[in-house]
C-alpha cells in the first residue's frame, strides 16, 4: 500500500497538481497507511474515514497556478457554498464543488458525502476513494481542471462585459489575473512534439504498442486530467480502444478490441465514447483516432458573444456554426442520444481532421499512426490558447 500511496502522490507533483510536501493520502488495507504522520490537525482526516464508508482520502494544498486561481474564483463568488463550472466534465463527474469553512471531520465528511471532493476554503482540496487511492487521485485532478477552466472562462466574460458596457475592469482583478496568466504559463510543460512511430501496424502487438505510446504523450504534454480522454484505432476489422476509467499513460492492459460489426460484447469495457470512434471511422475511413481535453480548447468553446441563449442547453442544443481558426466546435453530450456525440462529431470530421466539442474536449484523426492526430491536437490547443489572450488583449485595448 505505502508502494501505491507513492505512486499517487508522485503523480500529483509529476502533473503539476501539488508539490510533494503539501500533500496527504490515507489508505485502508489491512492497516491504515499515509505517506506523512498524522499529527496534529492532520488527524482530522482519520476521523471522516471512520465517519465515511470509504478506503481513501487525499487532501492537499494545489499548487500554482491551482491555488491562486481558487482563491480569486472564491472571493469574487460572494460567499457561495460552492462552485459550479460549466464545462462538461464538472457536469458529468461533479455538478459542482462545495466549498467549506470547517476543517472538522463532520463537516468534511458531510461535503464529500454529496460529491467527489470539497474545497476546504484558505486550506485546500479534499477527495476521496471508495476502492483504491486513484479514485482520490483522480477526483484531485478533475477539481483543479474544472477550477482552471471555470477560472479563464469567467476571467474572459469578465472582460467582455466591461467591454460591452465601457466599464473600467477592477485594477486588483487585473492585476490578479496578470499574475496568475503568468504562473499558468510558467506551470505548463515545455511543448514537445513528440516524434511518434510513423509506420503502419503490421500486427496486434504494433498496434497495442502505437496506442499506449500515443496515450503517454497525451499525458506528458497535459492534453488530458486524471483519466478523461480515450484513444482507438481500427486494425484488421476490430476497433481497438481504451477502456472506461482507463489512465491514459497507462494503458497496457486496458485496450478492448471489439468488432466493428458488433457482433462481440467484448466494448462492455469500452470507453463510454465506443460508438463516437466507431461512427468517426465509418465516416472518415480514418484509422487513428484521439480525444483529450485541452483545457484552453474547452475555454473558448464556450465563449460566445450570440446573446439571448440559455446557455445551459448550448452543450447539447447549439445550432450556430461557430469554429475557432477553421476547428469547428459542435454540441454533443456523452452516450449514444439524439444529441450525443456518436451523431455530433463524425459528420463535422469529415470536413477536417479535427472537432472541437463545446465544453468537452478535442477529436483528431488521422491515417495510419497517431503522429498526426497527436500533432493536430496540440496544435488545435496552441492555437486556442493564443486566441484567448489574443481575444483578452483586444478588450483591454478596447477600454483602455
Amino acid at each position: 500500500m505505502h508502494k501505491l500511496i507513492n505512486k499517487y502522490i508522485c503523480k500529483l507533483e509529476a502533473q503539476g497538481l501539488a508539490k510533494r510536501d503539501d500533500a496527504l493520502l490515507i489508505a485502508l488495507d489491512a492497516g491504515m497507511f499515509s505517506n506523512r504522520p498524522l499529527t496534529g490537525e492532520l488527524s482530522v482526516l482519520k476521523d471522516v474515514l471512520s465517519l465515511m464508508n470509504i478506503s481513501s482520502i487525499l487532501f492537499a494544498r494545489p499548487a500554482e497556478p491551482y491555488w491562486s486561481m481558487i482563491r480569486e474564483v472564491l472571493s469574487h463568488a460572494g460567499g457561495a457554498d460552492s462552485v459550479v463550472p460549466m464545462d462538461c466534465e464538472t457536469r458529468t463527474f461533479f455538478h459542482d464543488i462545495p466549498v467549506i469553512d470547517e476543517f472538522s471531520p463532520q463537516a468534511i465528511a458531510s461535503a464529500l458525502s454529496r460529491r467527489k471532493s470539497a474545497i476546504i476554503r484558505d486550506r485546500g482540496i479534499v477527495t476521496y476513494g471508495t476502492v483504491t487511492p486513484e479514485q482520490a487521485y483522480v477526483s484531485f485532478s478533475s477539481a483543479c481542471f474544472s477550477v482552471y477552466v471555470k477560472y479563464f472562462h469567467d476571467a474572459l466574460q469578465y472582460f467582455g462585459a466591461h467591454a460591452a458596457n465601457s466599464e473600467k475592469v477592477s485594477k486588483e482583478y487585473l492585476a490578479a489575473f496578470k499574475d496568475i496568466s503568468k504562473k499558468a504559463d510558467t506551470a505548463s510543460p515545455p511543448r514537445k512534439w513528440r516524434v511518434l512511430r510513423s509506420e503502419p501496424p503490421c500486427n496486434e502487438d504494433d498496434v497495442l504498442f502505437m496506442i499506449t505510446e500515443a496515450g503517454r504523450a497525451v499525458v506528458s504534454q497535459q492534453l488530458v486530467d486524471s483519466y478523461f480522454g480515450n484513444i482507438s484505432y481500427v486494425f484488421d476489422k476490430n476497433i481497438y480502444i481504451s477502456q472506461t476509467g482507463s489512465s491514459m499513460d497507462e494503458l497496457e492492459g486496458c485496450i478492448d478490441i471489439v468488432p466493428l460489426d458488433g457482433s462481440s460484447s467484448a466494448g462492455i469495457t469500452a470507453s463510454s465514447e465506443l460508438t463516437a470512434h466507431r461512427n468517426i471511422f465509418l465516416h472518415t475511413g480514418r484509422t487513428a483516432i484521439l480525444h483529450g481535453h485541452p483545457r484552453f480548447s474547452v475555454i473558448m468553446s464556450m465563449y460566445c458573444k450570440k446573446s439571448g441563449c440559455d446557455r445551459s442547453l448550448c452543450h447539447k442544443a447549439c445550432t450556430e456554426k461557430r469554429e475557432i481558426l477553421a476547428t469547428p466546435i459542435v454540441p454533443g453530450e456523452i452516450g449514444t442520444g439524439a444529441s450525443g456525440l456518436m451523431n455530433t462529431v463524425p459528420p463535422a470530421m469529415q470536413e477536417g481532421k479535427g472537432v472541437i466539442v463545446y465544453g468537452h474536449g478535442v477529436f483528431t484523426a488521422g491515417d495510419v499512426t497517431f503522429r498526426g492526430p497527436f500533432d493536430m491536437l496540440m496544435e488545435i490547443e496552441e492555437k486556442c490558447r493564443a486566441s484567448y489572450f489574443r481575444a483578452v488583449n483586444d478588450l483591454l485595448e478596447h477600454l483602455s
